[in-house]
């Protein structure tokens, strides 16, 4: 007897999978799919990206004990996955949105779907949200100067910009730690603190090679 019902209940399940999988190959329901599924690939990215990162500043930098740094990693990592997920679903529905009413896909419509996108789900200024838009102005700006060799608007150079750019990068940021460090996002400040300021100070063997600092009285 129960034989027979978990093989009903199989057969009811693989019957729902069939018809799940057909419903996914109906081309009309492409777009609201594709939707759905920048929502869930959204989610995945924006935890595989923080959780890591968000374990390594936390066991570096913070202070607590392991419950508050868990949460904190835990809090980090459901944010950023929770944000490029509202995102990816957002800018993908106004794109299909845009291209259903006006028949075509034009240039145009991806610009105004991902400023929406980032107003909405973006537009608070919150330590995830900062380090988000940081790292995507640096991106932008390298995109942009290659878009403008590409279409000519700024002549090729005759060499690599790379290293001057990297000089100015880093001479740069290093004169706004020095001399005005309240500027630079929070997780720079800590990096920074620890490489340049924490390196100065030192009691002995202890906290000169094998810890960063004492943590006793002495």
């Amino acid at each position: 007897m129960a034989g027979g019902a978990m093989a009903g209940a199989w057969d009811r399940l693989r019957a729902l999978l069939r018809a799940v999988n057909v419903l996914l190959q109906q081309r009309r329901y492409h777009a609201a799919l594709a939707v759905l599924k920048g929502f869930r690939n959204g989610a995945v990215y924006g935890a595989k990206i923080r959780a890591p990162h968000a374990l390594v500043m936390t066991f570096l930098f913070k202070s607590g004990s392991l419950r508050e740094k868990l949460k904190s990693i835990a809090q980090a990592t459901y944010a950023h996955s929770r944000n490029l997920a509202y995102f990816v679903f957002t800018y993908k529905g106004l794109l299909a949105a845009q291209s259903q009413l006006q028949g075509k896909k034009i240039p145009f419509h991806s610009f105004l779907a991902a400023c929406i996108g980032g107003w909405l789900v973006f537009g608070d200024n919150n330590p995830i949200n900062s380090q988000i838009i940081m790292y995507l102005l640096s991106r932008i700006l390298f995109g942009l100067s290659r878009l403008a060799v590409e279409k000519g608007y700024i002549p090729q150079p005759k060499q690599d910009p790379f290293p001057l750019v990297a000089a100015l990068v880093w001479g740069t940021v290093l004169w706004l730690f020095e001399y005005h460090k309240e500027t630079l996002q929070p997780s720079l400040q800590s990096s920074m603190t620890y490489l340049y300021e924490d390196s100065e100070a030192w009691h002995d063997l202890s906290d000169f090679l094998i810890y960063n600092k004492r943590t006793d009285s002495k």
